[in-house]
């Protein structure tokens, strides 16, 4: 392994936050942003076949290294983490805010169809979204957009690595459920005649 890889290696690894070329190149001044992005691309291929207790992954506009999603089980074992829960609203309010943002409470509430203050507040505490500033229109309301750690917590690279409204309706129509047979009600006894 490069001394650079080493390095690149090790930042990625400390870092609790992904890291972006442009932070690796501040960081590394030493070194020519081409040849940082070669180490980047090594590490890349070599953490990212399947098998691996960690991957590194190109999230919320960097890199940093993750564990594969399949092994989050047992690693909550040690970290005693829950995973991420939310509700039915909370999903369907941070969904409108990642395809439609920059957004307003008013146009969420009018495509949710219900009241959404407290769960703009619940996701403006997670830091989920944030208030990008205010409408220019009477009221001045304020719009709101997603965060890096939206994109960070969903494993996206950036909002582009949404999955489209088509590739959406895809997955629904080829989901495949599991039928069960109807049973057959058991014939009503004939009269004269005993069971």
């Amino acid at each position: 392994m490069h001394r650079l890889e080493s390095l690149v290696e090790s930042l990625l690894f400390v870092s609790e936050t992904p890291l972006s070329l442009d932070r690796l190149c501040s960081l590394l001044e030493e070194f020519d942003r081409a040849a940082i992005r070669e180490a980047l691309d090594r590490l890349l291929e070599r953490y990212g076949g399947e098998g691996r207790g960690i991957v590194l992954a190109e999230v919320g506009g960097g890199f940093q290294f993750r564990t594969p999603a399949g092994n989050g089980d047992v690693i909550r074992r040690l970290t005693k983490a829950r995973p991420a829960r939310f509700s039915q609203s909370a999903l369907e309010t941070l969904a409108i805010i990642a395809y439609r943002q920059p957004v307003t409470r008013a146009e969420i509430e009018y495509l949710r169809g219900v009241d959404s203050g407290g769960v703009l507040k619940t996701l403006l505490e997670k830091k989920l979204i944030k208030i990008l500033g205010k409408r220019d229109i009477p009221g001045k309301p304020l719009i709101y957009g997603t965060t890096r750690e939206f994109l960070e917590l969903f494993a996206l690279k950036d909002l582009k690595s949404l999955p489209s409204l088509k590739e959406i309706r895809e997955l629904s129509e080829t989901a495949v459920f599991e039928q069960q047979e109807e049973l057959p009600l058991a014939a009503p006894p004939e009269e004269g005649r005993e069971q």
